[in-house]
């Protein structure tokens, strides 16, 4: 058996392991790690695609039903969903000759956490 130690990532009851952007700046390490997240989602193919993942009644859908949505081959829409595994986004299983794909509910977590804005004071300047 492993003797490995656990870290615990949320002590102060947050819900989130990671400070948010305004939170303090981030570390060269961090911000590269999130830059490939961020670019993964810079692409609009597959920033549908993750959007028809995790909107997905069920929680997954198969590559065979969202390939018609998008003008593009079937070996690009492979590539994206590829890309989007690599970014810690999505999971996925092959079943027979198909793969079925779902969002990772604490991936996107991290993320809404990582850019939820700070709540200001009621005397704050507008900074708009």
């Amino acid at each position: 058996m492993s003797k490995q130690e656990l870290v615990v990532l949320d002590q102060a009851g947050t819900g989130s392991c990671c400070p948010g952007l305004a939170a303090a700046p981030l570390d060269e390490g961090r911000a590269a790690e999130l830059a490939r997240v961020f670019k993964a989602l810079g692409d609009p193919v597959r920033l549908r695609l993750l959007s028809m993942i995790a909107s997905r009644r069920g929680g997954e859908v198969c590559v065979c039903e969202m390939t018609p949505a998008f003008e593009v081959s079937q070996p690009t829409i492979s590539h994206h969903l590829r890309l989007l595994r690599q970014a810690g986004l999505i999971d996925c299983e092959r079943r027979g000759t198909w793969v079925y794909y779902w969002a990772l509910p604490e991936a996107l977590a991290r993320l809404s956490a990582l850019l939820q804005a700070p709540t200001a004071p009621a005397d704050a300047v507008d900074r708009r």
